[in-house]
């Protein structure tokens, strides 16, 4: 019996080279601790509403993009045992990995570079030939940049490949090794990450591969232009095709929140409402 599970599991490893993992970074969902930069726009319990919308979209679109190339969708979770506050607000069929640094990583590598690195390595290690690393935060990112993703990490030879976030940062790193020089010495949090992150690309001589800038929702600023792009409204700098994000949407419409934006800019701002679970 143990021969043949082996047997089994080194077939599944075989077909997963062939594939990629695409795991979204994610913490369980806590009233004041995620998204605070949204408030007074929004209070502890909604910004935790909103950041569960999008993780339940994300998920999603990476669902829409294993239709269309070899895709294996991931919650990369923390802290530990959390996997069950998780699971009604991912997409079916999304697998878990745990990556709350706890995992042993080179000097230099710290705060959410352990994360990356750690659930870069644990997917590299179920035998996949590429992993990807995606934020929670970029709800209407456009499928086909996924799709894009895939393709290219898939092809022969040795890359990275990195999506620039536009407040410097980046929303996605993919790899086919767990470069630990990748996330070494990176001031994580600040417009300098994308930057570093490509210095140290070039640092081993690993190409790096762009793919187009999108941004992430962690202010008001960006939730304005959220709402934009869930309205159709053109943007210089979104592209077209963007992903619907279906579940942020209609949270966004039944709690007024584009009214009361337009509420705080004439003046007649009102304390944020408590809002019930998505």
């Amino acid at each position: 019996m143990e021969a043949r599970v082996d047997k089994a599991q080194e077939t599944l490893m075989r077909d997963r080279g062939g594939r990629c993992a695409i795991a979204v970074m994610a913490k369980a969902p806590a009233a004041g601790r995620m998204k605070t930069r949204l408030s007074p726009v929004l209070d502890p319990e909604e910004a935790r509403d909103l950041g569960c919308c999008f993780l339940k979209d994300m998920t999603g679109n990476l669902a829409a993009a294993a239709r269309e190339v070899p895709l294996d969708p991931y919650v990369a979770f923390a802290p530990a045992g959390s996997e069950a506050a998780l699971n009604s607000t991912v997409e079916a069929g999304t697998g878990f990995v745990l990556a709350d640094g706890s995992a042993a990583a080179p000097p230099g590598v710290e705060g959410l570079g352990r994360c990356l690195l750690q659930a870069a390595g644990t997917l590299l290690e179920l035998g996949y030939g590429a992993v990807g690393l995606l934020n929670s935060d970029s709800p209407t990112l456009p499928t086909s940049y996924l799709v894009q993703a895939v393709r290219r990490l898939l092809e022969p030879g040795e890359r990275a490949m990195l999506g620039s976030a536009t407040d410097g940062g980046y929303y996605f790193i993919g790899m086919k090794q767990a470069h630990a020089n990748l996330f070494c010495a990176i001031d994580w949090s600040t417009a300098e990450v994308a930057r570093q992150t490509r210095r140290r690309a070039d640092e081993i001589g690993l190409e790096l591969v762009d793919l187009a800038a999108w941004y992430d929702v962690d202010d008001v600023a960006s939730l304005r232009r959220l709402l934009d792009d869930l309205a159709g409204k053109p943007r210089a700098a979104c592209d077209p095709s963007r992903y619907p994000a279906p579940t942020t949407a209609a949270w966004l419409r039944e709690q007024r929140i584009g009214v009361r934006l337009a509420e705080q800019d004439a003046g007649g701002a009102r304390p944020a409402q408590a809002a019930s679970a998505p």
